[in-house]
């Protein structure tokens, strides 16, 4: 059996673009890490929160209940603050994700990959595609502190969760021309000015989690907190959801792409 460790941003993310492979690989017996960089201070604060540390509360207990969903077997928080969106304040703000060196956040997740590979028969380690998926400064930081990671430990294989821009493309068109009035086109510069993701001509893996959406989406839910941002996913039909959510998509490092793999564990 093998033990994949994911590196996240922030709470919420885990599920949005990975929730289905962590079910996925969990309810087949592998052993699933999940590490937080940040602790999502930046979020949305919904009614009834009026601190700073209230907020951080609820978000800690709300990725507790979603990791419970996705069978989790371990979550670590790497110890930072959420950054905020590219060129906020909290951009500069002490302890903040991004003003880390990218060695010593590294060191610290190494550490824990280091744990996990005494016992394990194989180890995965998953970061993101080079620009975050959107360009958020956080989830950029998680692409270079992932590759430097890799470098200093022992990993077997090294993945990167993207999005397919091609696919969410088609998803936009079909929308706009079946009257839909969502306007977000994944072509669209996002936070770093960027379009959403990569072409899937760069993808090398296709994960099928069509029979772990119901997971995916209950741990999307646990996000409560984060309903504004989360809640179009719980919203959606069933038929929907599969449709929106039902593949997720990486990028295997050293392997030639386009691929259509369906499995992180060849």
């Amino acid at each position: 059996m093998a033990t994949i460790v994911f590196l996240h941003a922030h709470p919420d993310d885990e599920c949005l673009i990975s929730g289905g492979t962590i079910a996925k690989y969990s309810s087949a017996g592998h052993r699933l890490v999940l590490v937080t960089a940040t602790d999502g201070r930046h979020g949305e604060k919904p009614e009834g929160i009026t601190t700073p540390e209230q907020l951080l509360e609820r978000r800690r207990e709300e990725l507790a209940k979603a990791a419970a969903v996705l069978g989790v077997s371990r979550h670590e928080w790497l110890g930072y603050v959420d950054s905020g969106m590219t060129g906020w304040p909290q951009n500069n703000e002490p302890g903040a994700f991004i003003r880390s060196e990218v060695d010593e956040a590294a060191a610290r997740l190494a550490r824990i990959v280091d744990e996990e590979r005494r016992d394990a028969d194989r180890l995965v380690l998953v970061g993101y595609d080079w620009h975050g998926n959107y360009g958020h400064p956080d989830h950029v930081h998680v692409h270079k502190v992932a590759r430097r990671v890799r470098e200093l430990s022992r990993v077997d294989d090294f993945f990167e969760v993207t999005l397919n821009r091609d696919f969410y493309v088609a998803a936009f068109e079909w929308s706009k021309n079946n009257g839909g009035d969502n306007d977000f086109d994944p072509r669209e510069p996002a936070d770093d000015g960027n379009p959403m993701g990569e072409p899937e001509t760069n993808i090398t893996h296709h994960i099928d989690v069509s029979q772990h959406a119901d997971a995916k989406r209950r741990a999307i839910a646990s996000h409560a907190s984060q309903a504004n941002d989360t809640g179009f996913a719980t919203e959606m039909s069933e038929d929907s959801f599969l449709r929106a959510f039902g593949t997720e998509w990486f990028i295997k490092v050293g392997e030639p792409a386009p691929s259509r793999r369906t499995t992180l564990l060849d």
